[in-house]
């Protein structure tokens, strides 16, 4: 009964719900528990100058302190301030009352990525928890269309994903925590990169280095050209949950370096140039004070707030939008669909695609 009440849905979403495709191919990206307000006004003060946070607090405020939270943020984050500012959209400053916010009562990773990528709200996805993720996500939806059937991959920094795309079922691309790239022809980057996978001291953490994650996932889309990629970084949380301000900051900051090469090579490629959309966000936030900023979860206010960003030949270049708007991340998996001419429909609930994001875009 619940594979007919499917098929029925389907059927059901392909007569009624038409979308028109805005882009062809998207990366959608996040960076684990980073905050609105290092985003949008750079570093923060209270921690900077404190060596509880900073060991070397004089060079960490000649790389990213300035006067103005405007150029502040652009040490921080250039290419996102310098570029992406000016060719794409930033969300989520509440400075402005502009509101991004994810809906699970918990408000750390499993769940938050669970609201991203299946666009429901499950109370019982409730913990960090190696247990398989029963809900149907955006990436396995798409991979069951024949356009993109096979196109679909998933990199992640951390070890999770294995159960929160429920590894074995799944049917996409998926490497996560120091998992080795498995190929014939595997090129030298990817070799060097699971040799230092391999002989790491750290390999036996939940969380690979993001550099790692990147150099895989980009070897990847080189020899591979999937049309829809997952790109999830995890050290900006596991710094943040360190206590490290100086290091979270440095992972920010490599962050975004990430970010302008990426989009480098996605410009570079014939097959993904001028027809790609970058859609960047987080899982959760963090406190708000030095007291709190390390910690995120039910009882840590400001653990709901996020941020989003867009770019690309689909996004209407508004910069940083400065208008009071609610937009919440459990919108983020239809309104992805959407941009490719897809109606996310499954067994479970789908919140709708946020107008406010699918209304500024270029058809």
């Amino acid at each position: 009964m619940k594979c007919l009440t499917v098929f029925i849905l389907l059927l059901f979403s392909q007569a009624s719900f038409s979308q028109t495709k805005t882009c062809e191919n998207i990366f959608i990206i996040t960076t684990d528990g980073f905050r609105w307000q290092e985003l949008f006004t750079g570093a923060d003060s209270t921690m900077l100058f404190d060596p509880q946070y900073v060991k070397d607090t004089a060079t960490m405020k000649y790389m990213y302190w300035a006067d103005s939270p405007e150029e502040r943020r652009k040490k921080l984050m250039p290419f996102l301030w310098n570029f992406i500012a000016q060719k794409g959209q930033l969300w989520g400053n509440r400075k402005y009352e502009n509101d991004v916010s994810v809906v699970n009562p918990y408000k750390i990773s499993y769940p938050g990525y669970n609201e991203i990528l299946t666009g429901y709200n499950d109370w019982f996805v409730s913990f960090n928890q190696q247990k398989d993720n029963t809900n149907s996500n955006v990436l396995e939806y798409l991979n069951s269309t024949p356009e993109f059937k096979n196109k679909v991959a998933a990199f992640s920094s951390w070890k999770m994903f294995d159960y929160i795309l429920n590894r074995p079922t799944s049917t996409i691309k998926l490497n996560c925590g120091y998992q080795p790239e498995e190929d014939d022809t595997l090129t030298t980057t990817e070799k060097a990169t699971n040799y230092i996978e391999e002989t790491s001291d750290n390999r036996n953490d939940a969380t690979r280095e993001d550099v790692l994650t990147f150099s895989l996932a980009t070897e990847y889309v080189k020899k591979k050209h999937p049309r829809v990629v997952f790109l999830s970084f995890g050290e900006t949380d596991e710094f943040a949950h360190e206590g490290k301000y100086d290091l979270y900051l440095n992972q920010a900051n490599m962050f975004d370096k990430l970010l302008a090469e990426l989009w480098n090579l996605i410009q570079s490629d014939d097959f993904y140039k001028n027809k790609t959309t970058l859609f960047i966000t987080t899982d959760h936030g963090r406190g708000m004070n030095p007291k709190s900023w390390a910690t995120h979860g039910f009882w840590a206010k400001g653990s709901k707030e996020t941020w989003v960003v867009q770019l690309g030949p689909n996004i209407k270049p508004l910069g940083e939008v400065k208008e009071k708007a609610s937009i919440n991340n459990i919108q983020f998996a239809q309104t992805i669909a959407g941009y490719l001419g897809k109606y996310f429909v499954t067994d479970h609930s789908v919140a709708g695609a946020s107008t406010l994001l699918s209304q500024n875009v270029n058809h």
